[in-house]
């Protein structure tokens, strides 16, 4: 016996997740996406296809979307879908798209949540998932066992429905900034013939600092207190400086090092060298 009915737009990575999830706890779900290919395998396990995005919506309470980006979204959905249904938009988007979404769907008469899934694709349906919600609070609560269905960790996170964007766009800033880190060390590593597979036990050293210091450097933002005794912004500007020499010595690409660096001498300058390292968050803000 099904549980629920919930329609997915969308069968990229992430849909295909979603779907599976939705199958796999029993709920009726019908599926569309672009390339219609990808819905057979969702067929064969007992979905619904549907022929286009407008019956789709229509033929469940609930929709879910998870497509490439809000252009996307537009594309799929922006021909005027029936009243009455509730949306959950799962699609990465900035907190501006994401409120100009819940406006398009208002205007629809559509109940709109948006979503961020801060896990990978293998999590969905596992005790691992981890998704963010905002939006409207009644859709939430309408189909909070639904969604339950995707697994692990749900948390609503109020009614404005760009917060969890607004979550997810600093959390991938965190993510990507990291990223670019790692790649710009094994480079400047390299230059010097020492190979990533040296350098990357020394690098978890690092990695192991950085939950303490997210902590802290939250606090002392949130507080607007700023002490110096593990480390100074003018210790960070001597440091950056001679990592930048290194890597132009060797050719390597400098735009992210320097870029950092313009905040930290703008700190500076502005008499706060002194302070940790969590007074550059006022910095870029100023």
């Amino acid at each position: 016996m099904y549980e629920t009915a919930v329609t997915v737009i969308g069968l990229g990575p992430m849909g295909q997740a979603l779907a599976g999830a939705f199958l796999e706890a029993g709920h009726r779900t019908t599926v569309w996406n672009r390339t219609a290919a990808k819905i057979d395998p969702f067929v064969a396990r007992g979905a619904i296809r549907a022929e286009t995005a407008s019956s789709a919506f229509a033929a469940s309470p609930l929709a879910v979307v998870c497509v490439r980006d809000d252009a996307a979204v537009h594309a799929t959905l922006g021909s005027t879908p029936p009243t009455g249904a509730a949306l959950v938009n799962l699609t990465s988007s900035s907190p501006a798209q994401a409120r100009g979404r819940a406006e398009w769907a208002a205007a629809q008469g559509i109940g709109y949540v948006d979503g961020a899934i801060l896990t990978p694709t293998p999590s969905i349906g596992t005790p691992t998932a981890f998704v963010l919600y905002s939006g409207a609070e009644q859709v939430y609560d309408a189909y909070r066992d639904t969604l339950a269905s995707l697994g692990g960790t749900a948390t609503y996170l109020g009614a404005d429905p760009g917060r969890a964007a607004g979550y997810d766009t600093a959390l991938l800033d965190i993510f990507w900034s990291a990223v670019s880190g790692i790649v710009h060390g094994i480079a400047l590593a390299g230059a010097e013939g020492i190979s990533g597979r040296d350098i990357a036990p020394y690098a978890q050293g690092i990695f192991g600092l950085l939950p303490e210091m997210m902590g802290r450097f939250a606090r002392q933002s949130d507080a607007r207190d700023y002490p110096g005794e593990r480390s100074t912004v003018d210790s960070a500007l001597a440091g950056i400086e001679h990592i930048i020499a290194t890597a132009e010595s060797h050719r390597i690409d400098v735009g992210a090092l320097t870029a950092s660096k313009a905040v930290i001498a703008r700190a500076v300058a502005a008499g706060h060298g002194k302070d940790g390292l969590a007074r550059l968050v006022d910095t870029l803000r100023s």
